[in-house]
């Protein structure tokens, strides 16, 4: 059997493609640093407090802050008293974006965080457990004549969590409370050019609405859209790397199919590893440019979780593979202890996603992070998330460092052979130690990488401050995933040298004397059946067996 192509190509050839490979990784890190703007901008709102006159509208009426169509507003609530105004009757506008702006469809996703000024008063304090009651209603438009349509409409409560630092005098009356930022709002696409937010707080003092709130002055909004600059680069990355994954794995899958052997569990699964990378590739991000499409977040979410549990799955099944015997290697049924846990832990982020996201597609103004028990349950799955993300990456170095240590045990048996198996023998396990070191530094990066994603989007929705991520990160991650699993194919796919031959291979050294020496180095064993797509492979689970 010919092997290979990680043992059979020779080290001059090896070292070419790592240097070309290495030059590629260095390039996805400088597209993200030098070319790429940061992954996402925050812009700050001061909504407008606009009056409604009218008693009962016939239809719904949108507020504008400015420009030709302005609303009657006011600069303050003492101005509201001084003209009569009921609290019923303002209506807090937002214009997004700011004046002489646009949004695009190159921004793909909107998320809006939300703080109240509250001013404290003797007589007028913060209750304990405060709700705020939220008549919130969002419009759009794609030129600045036409006029609005109605994109969404709802009803919220928000728990207000505001600390009064100074001592509670009446000389420090109109002071402001210290409040944490509230999720607002998100929208899975950008659509259209402008959009318009109609804020209310109605007051029912006989139902307790909006009682025990203390004296709300103003309303800031914090949003924080993808850059257009960002978008057009991943999608130029994807547009690229998509046809080259593609193409490696079909040559890949075609050199399986011409063995005379059924192909192994291990390059089974490196197959399912190129399809889920050609999957979270294919750029269809593109149609959401032209098309309004909110679901594209959660999409992206699903296609991404599809991938995460690919690769770690592959990374067990790929070790193991080297630790088995060849009675219970090939079967996937022997990884379910190890992959069950994979599975379950991707299938509760679908659920955690589609309570979230898939509810958002509906009603664009609710999240699991408004209430006091959607918050724990966050934050307790985002930090048990990244606990187990550890605790995978340890146990990933503990079966390689058994790998090493099966290797190291067979290794004792190179001194009694010749020269040229001697050779023959450290090159091949100098080469897989080193794709094994390349996959630990792989699975370390990707773990970092998945507990940062999941503390920014925890940090987002609270209105904390983010982890700050350059954009080369993530274009050199991206970029790593699809390089390491070309390597894998290209490396694990079968030699083109002898196909289907049981030829030995031959190597020559030198002597002192200068005289060829030439031997056959086709590892003897009295174990026939031990099929596998490399010597090392084949090797360790001899040596298991024995």
């Amino acid at each position: 059997m010919a092997g290979a192509i990680i043992e059979n190509m020779s080290t001059k050839k090896l070292v070419i493609v790592g240097v070309i490979l290495l030059l590629f990784q260095a390039f996805a890190f400088m597209v993200g640093g030098l070319i790429a703007p940061s992954p996402a901008t925050a812009v700050h709102y001061l909504a407008t407090k606009c009056v409604d006159t009218v008693k009962k509208p016939q239809q719904t009426k949108w507020f504008m802050p400015w420009g030709p169509n302005q609303c009657d507003n006011i600069q303050s609530f003492d101005e509201a008293m001084a003209k009569g105004i009921e609290a019923n009757n303002i209506v807090f506008a937002v214009h997004i974006p700011l004046p002489n702006k646009e949004m695009s469809p190159w921004f793909q996703f909107m998320l809006f965080i939300l703080q109240f000024d509250i001013a404290f008063k003797m007589y007028n304090q913060i209750a304990d457990g405060a709700l705020v009651h939220i008549d919130v209603g969002l419009a759009y438009r794609d030129d600045m004549n036409s006029e609005w349509t109605e994109m969404a409409h709802s009803l919220e409560q928000r728990k207000l969590s505001c600390n009064f630092t100074a001592t509670k005098t009446h000389e420090n009356e109109g002071r402001h409370y210290e409040c944490d930022l509230l999720p607002f709002m998100e929208v899975g696409s950008v659509a259209h050019k402008y959009y318009l937010l109609n804020i209310r707080l109605p007051v029912n003092e006989r139902k307790k609405i909006n009682v025990g709130i203390a004296e709300i002055r103003d309303i800031r909004l914090v949003g924080i859209h993808q850059n257009g600059g960002f978008t057009k680069v991943w999608f130029a990355m994807k547009t690229v790397l998509t046809p080259s994954i593609l193409i490696i794995m079909i040559w890949y899958w075609r050199r399986i199919t011409l063995m005379s052997r059924p192909p192994v569990l291990l390059e089974k699964v490196i197959l399912a590893l190129g399809i889920s990378m050609t999957f979270i590739n294919i750029p269809v991000e593109w149609f959401s440019v032209s098309f309004n499409w909110t679901w594209m977040l959660l999409f992206g979410d699903i296609r991404q979780g599809i991938f995460y549990s690919m690769l770690l799955s592959f990374w067990i099944i790929f070790c193991g593979e080297h630790l088995m015997d060849q009675t219970e290697r090939n079967r996937f049924s022997i990884y379910w202890k190890q992959v069950g846990p994979i599975v379950f832990g991707s299938f509760c982020l679908f659920i955690f996603d589609m309570c979230e996201r898939g509810v958002q597609l509906k009603n664009p103004f609710y999240s699991i992070w408004a209430s006091d028990i959607g918050t724990e349950l966050a934050m307790a799955f985002i930090i048990v998330a990244g606990i187990c993300a550890c605790l995978y990456f340890l146990f990933l170095c503990f079966m390689v460092f058994q790998v090493f240590r099966n290797i190291s045990g067979k290794r004792m048996s190179l001194p009694a052979m010749s020269k040229a198996r001697q050779l023959h023998y450290e090159g091949l396990i100098f080469r897989f130690k080193f794709l094994m070191l390349v996959t630990l530094a792989c699975a370390a990066l990707t773990v970092i990488f998945f507990i940062i994603s999941q503390v920014n989007e925890g940090h987002w929705h609270r209105g904390e401050h983010m982890v700050q991520v350059n954009s080369a990160f993530f274009t050199g991650i991206y970029g790593m995933w699809n390089l390491y699993v070309f390597a894998i194919m290209f490396l694990y796919a079968p030699s083109h040298k002898h196909y289907g031959d049981e030829q030995s291979s031959i190597q020559c050294i030198t002597g002192d004397a200068g005289v060829n020496s030439c031997e056959d180095i086709q590892p003897t064993t009295t174990i026939t059946h031990v099929d596998g797509p490399t010597e090392i492979y084949k090797m360790i689970g001899q040596e298991a067996q024995e």
